[in-house]
């Protein structure tokens, strides 16, 4: 049997499961979730992965063919990408060969061994350049109390990357759960406890005192619906876990 079925064979498979990826793409989690959804499938049974993200067309193929699955093809669907996969059995002819559950396991722990990295120089009067992975960004002094600089200062990098966790997270998790979003939009507001105290006025604590977040989600589907994903987001977000720890957080969602 060749990889993959020709496109009308497609239409008379029946998956003995499925899952919605969402947009989630193969380097952030979504082979994890391939692998321990495969599980609820018997060797020889056939999985169908719903997908929202484009890179996954060339991704899974190799990735099926390494996990010792076999890639059946794909439809093109109004919203989503349909993945057919079949469960195969893990190689026995190497001595180091692993069950698809210690596969799985073995994914895990990488995962919660990860460690993300950052290096970042002073590039010049008030600026530095961080540098991670291919990507590179500038960022100005610590705090700005201007209309217009050339760069954004470090607080307000910091509110983005919370406002962008949860607005990227809100919307993988509407997509999963096959809700229709037309537009997402979060502000993020932050006070100091004694912004003097960074500048060398006065002495104190320099830290942030609250954190307000507001998330406009524009939508027609069930408002319950779009809440209780939001509340997972919220949950699942490392910044605004992180956050809730060690300062007033305020998060609210307005759907309109």
């Amino acid at each position: 049997m060749t990889e993959e079925m020709g496109k009308n064979s497609l239409h008379d498979i029946e998956p003995d499961f499925m899952f919605d990826g969402g947009d989630l793409d193969c380097g952030s989690g979504l082979s994890l979730l391939i692998r321990e959804n495969m599980l609820k499938v018997p060797v020889g049974g056939v999985m169908e992965m719903r997908s929202r993200d484009a890179t996954v067309k060339d991704d899974l193929p190799p990735w099926c063919r390494l996990a010792s699955h076999q890639y059946l093809g794909h439809k093109e669907g109004d919203e989503y990408t349909r993945y057919f996969i079949r469960r195969g059995q893990a190689r026995v002819e190497s001595e180091t060969a692993v069950s698809d559950e210690e596969a799985l396991e073995k994914d895990k722990q990488k995962a919660r061994e990860y460690e993300w990295r950052v290096r970042t120089r002073s590039t010049g009067h008030q600026k530095s350049t961080v540098y991670c992975r291919n990507f590179s960004w500038n960022i100005g002094q610590p705090i700005s109390f201007e209309e217009k600089d050339e760069y954004p200062c470090s607080i307000e990098a910091f509110l983005g990357a919370l406002g962008g966790d949860l607005a990227s997270g809100f919307a993988t998790e509407c997509s999963r759960e096959g809700l229709d979003i037309d537009d997402i939009e979060v502000t993020v507001r932050g006070k100091l406890i004694n912004v003097l105290a960074h500048v060398g006025v006065e002495e104190g604590d320099p830290s942030f005192s609250s954190i307000g977040v507001k998330c406009f989600a524009s939508t027609m589907d069930d408002e319950s619906k779009v809440r209780k994903v939001w509340e997972q987001t919220v949950q699942r977000s490392p910044l605004a876990a992180t956050l809730s720890k060690s300062l007033q957080l305020n998060i609210k969602l307005m759907v309109v």
